[in-house]
């Protein structure tokens, strides 16, 4: 049965082995949680490497030595066709992107504080809020998108939304200041772009209407456009990619958007009924 078994499978797949196939040299998942580990350390050193005064810019440098090795395995292993650039220069370019994504990282961490009264320090934001670090991570997924690195991208997207329960996809386009609160159940799709200075809250969609098209709609806008200073509550849903949200609107929880919304509009549904009912299942009161 084993030799069966063992027969099928690798008949099988010389079916699917030439579809898009490139190197898994970067696919463990250790291997992912020491690249994210080490960008957020150099990210934000203040906060998550020790305090070492005056030696703390030799173990910055050591930190940094760390990543060019990941970086030039990356860059080796995983080079698009159309970037024919030594890895070695690839990686200089990447490190040399920290600065800028440090930048737009810590606007989105002084939203968080901005925008949570319960929120104690930037160290309690980075360490423990798992919307901060799902947009942290996808900054950096966006960086590797950006250079147009294969499958890494999607990899560290992953990891972030296995450990959070957020799921934000490589390509979306995100401005300064975005801050997602609780996070549990968000889902960003692919061409969605997004402002600055928007907060969402769970269980929010930001999707496609429709995906029965398939690989028809690749390269295709899908998703909604979310303007500056959009505030998002939990559980709505807002589909399309002709979908524009527009400056300042406001979408309260549980709206099923497909249309677009102008400047400054506030959308919410309807009072519901509420039923009370007693142990006997007799109705007490509703409203």
């Amino acid at each position: 049965m084993k030799e069966i078994t063992a027969d099928y499978i690798i008949s099988n797949c010389k079916e699917f082995a030439s579809h898009n196939k490139i190197s898994a040299a970067f696919c463990c998942d250790n291997e992912i949680y020491v690249l994210i580990k080490t960008l957020r350390q150099l990210l934000f050193p203040e906060y998550l490497l020790p305090d070492e005064g005056e030696a703390v810019r030799k173990l910055y440098l050591n930190k940094l030595d760390k990543l060019e090795i990941i970086l030039n395995k990356i860059f080796k292993n995983y080079q698009p066709a159309e970037n024919m650039k030594p890895h070695d220069e690839l990686t200089e370019s990447f490190i040399g992107s920290l600065p800028a994504l440090r930048e737009i990282s810590m606007t989105d961490i002084k939203a968080a504080y901005e925008g949570d009264p319960a929120a104690v320090s930037f160290q309690e934001i980075l360490l423990c809020y798992p919307g901060v670090f799902a947009v942290n991570v996808y900054r950096i997924a966006h960086l590797f998108y950006c250079m147009r690195v294969p499958l890494v991208p999607r990899l560290i997207g992953e990891y972030a939304h296995a450990k959070t329960g957020i799921d934000i996809h490589p390509a979306v386009k995100i401005g300064a200041h975005f801050f997602i609160d609780h996070g549990t159940g968000v889902v960003i799709g692919e061409t969605t772009e997004i402002g600055s200075h928007v907060k969402i809250y769970q269980g929010v969609t930001l999707g496609a209407i429709s995906t029965a098209s398939g690989q028809k709609l690749k390269d295709v806008k899908r998703h909604p456009t979310i303007r500056d200073f959009v505030t998002i509550y939990a559980g709505a849903t807002i589909l399309g990619g002709n979908t524009v949200i527009e400056e300042g609107a406001v979408i309260g929880s549980n709206v099923f958007i497909t249309d677009s919304i102008p400047k400054d509009k506030k959308v919410i549904l309807e009072a519901q009924k509420l039923i009370i009912r007693n142990r006997n299942n007799r109705c007490m009161e509703s409203g």
